[in-house]
């Protein structure tokens, strides 16, 4: 039984033979290796064509941004798992990488499919943006309370790396309509849900990435990648010097038992 199209038998990102490998057109030993660094390696993996200046700047920007912020879940579901199976690194990478959702890790995806909706409504009305910002949000509000890329638990004044992305946009004029939209959205706040939020780097990153060219469905992607290399500097540290029992062990002290 056949499951799904079956008449594009195609891929256009890699293939070799005995004496090469050409990946995105490019021949990957003489053309590409020594030559290119793994940021602008990504970027043509991704969307098949070299970055420009912009680009380069900004993939790399936000996937050092990105990658690491402490003791977050993905990385304490990441050290945990490495205590319990220390012989099994990609599972604990895994683990980590398992919870990239629409809370955290994964929001930027969330935000940017909004942000790249209320686009679309602006450019097809041609209403101002502070209208489509609360048309959205007020639709939006029909069915979640969260508006996704304002706020955080921690950095409640405003995120510092949300604030120097943004800051850097401007400075290169690289801020677009997405970034418009987004900043629109968040002047809209007060009058849509009663009150303020920050701009988080969930809302920074996705509006950058959409204005410089970046595709919608790789958004998560961006997330994947740079916490994969926070994951891995985590689970060598831990091989090092073990924290994961200490974690489970504090979690367990925690939380309380309130059954029967």
């Amino acid at each position: 039984m056949r499951i799904g199209k079956q008449d594009a038998p195609f891929t256009s990102i890699c293939t070799s033979d005995a004496t090469s490998i050409t990946v995105r057109g490019h021949d990957l030993v003489n053309g590409l290796m020594g030559q290119i660094d793994f940021t602008s390696y990504f970027w043509l993996l991704v969307t098949g064509q070299m970055p420009n200046a912009d680009q380069k700047f900004f993939a790399d920007a936000v996937l050092v941004a990105l990658a690491e912020h402490g003791l977050v879940p993905s990385v304490v579901a990441a050290r945990m798992t490495y205590a319990a199976a220390p012989e099994a690194l990609q599972g604990a990478v895994a683990a980590g990488l398992l919870g990239c959702g629409s809370v955290v890790l994964g929001s930027a995806e969330v935000a940017g499919k909004f942000y790249a909706e209320c686009v679309a409504d602006q450019r097809a009305t041609g209403d101002d943006l502070h209208a489509v910002a609360v048309r959205n949000i007020t639709k939006l509000r029909q069915t979640t309370k969260a508006i996704p890329g304002f706020g955080h638990p921690q950095h409640a004044g405003g995120d510092p790396r949300a604030n120097r992305l943004l800051e850097m946009a401007d400075e290169r004029g690289a801020s677009g309509e997405h970034v418009a939209m987004m900043r629109a959205l968040k002047a809209a706040l007060p009058e849509t849900i009663g009150r303020d939020l920050p701009i988080n780097v969930n809302a920074a990153i996705p509006s950058i990435m959409l204005d410089i060219g970046f595709p919608l469905a790789a958004l998560k992607g961006i997330g994947l990648l740079c916490r994969t290399a926070g994951l891995i500097g985590h689970l060598t540290e831990e091989a090092e010097r073990p924290i994961g029992f200490i974690l489970s062990g504090a979690a367990a002290a925690a939380i309380e038992y309130d059954g029967e």
